[in-house]
């Protein structure tokens, strides 16, 4: 069977633990809040409903992008592009190249953030390898004006940082929902999250501080993984009503 990412990819390895998974999406729900084509996902309404729910929809297509035949994972992207499109339909507009891009730059950048934060860093050929998948994707949606390289899209991602993103009444009614959703204690466990992976222009936007009060506990958590505790850890942070979603995370097994 050929299968669109390889069995011994660095990305399955990313993709295939939990809490990496959830240090990618603690990064991009605080940059996705920023971007300016973030009114589209509440034009659904579906985002701020459900942000957690939504996470896991998210995963739920990444994951048939990643772990599957190339004929299953081609599927999925068609029919997220599908979906998209329907939207474009009912509102009567088109979603920008540019916000796709930004998506799958989010990806890109939190794929390899979040690996680095929890295992260790990544070498250039790895990077290229996260990359190259991304880049599979994105070509597979029809996206225009992709770098084709690791190195090319650095400083386009750069770009995209600086011009795509702005504080604005969605940014903070998602950070509201984020909280209502999760509850106080939870949500300053996401803040914290957030800062150890977001790059330095989303923390100025956000005015989050250089220092995470979990960077201490990063350690402590690496060394729970080994001694298998991290459950007890999880189920502390997490809500009980996703213990199950979260465990299938863990395609890679500890």
């Amino acid at each position: 069977m050929t299968y669109f990412v390889e069995e011994n990819s660095i990305v399955r390895k990313i993709w295939g633990k939990s809490d990496t998974i959830l240090f990618i999406f603690a990064g991009a729900s605080a940059e996705f809040a920023l971007n300016k084509a973030v009114d589209w996902l509440y034009f659904t309404g579906k985002l701020p409903a459900d942000p957690i729910g939504r996470l896991f929809s998210t995963v739920e297509y990444a994951r048939k992008i990643v772990f599957t035949s190339m004929e299953e994972a081609n599927y999925a992207i068609d029919t997220l592009r599908k979906i998209h499109g329907s939207v474009e339909s009912k509102r009567g507009a088109t979603i920008p190249d540019w916000a796709y891009r930004d998506v799958l730059f989010m990806l890109i950048y939190y794929s390899i953030a979040a690996f680095e934060l929890l295992e260790r860093k990544l070498k250039d050929p790895e990077k290229q390898e996260v990359y190259d998948v991304f880049y599979r994707v994105g070509t597979r949606m029809g996206l225009k004006e992709l770098p084709v390289t690791y190195q090319q899209w650095l400083p386009v991602r750069e770009e995209h940082l600086q011009s795509d993103l702005e504080k604005s009444e969605y940014t903070s009614d998602l950070f509201l929902q984020y909280k209502k959703h999760l509850g106080a204690m939870r949500f300053k466990v996401l803040t914290e999250g957030q800062k150890l992976v977001v790059p330095d222009r989303v923390k100025k936007l956000l005015q989050f501080a250089d220092f995470s009060l979990l960077t201490p506990v990063v350690p402590l958590y690496k060394l729970s993984r080994v001694m298998k505790m991290d459950w007890l850890l999880k189920g502390v942070l997490l809500p009980a009503e996703y213990k199950k979603q979260i465990n299938e995370l863990d395609i890679n097994g500890k």
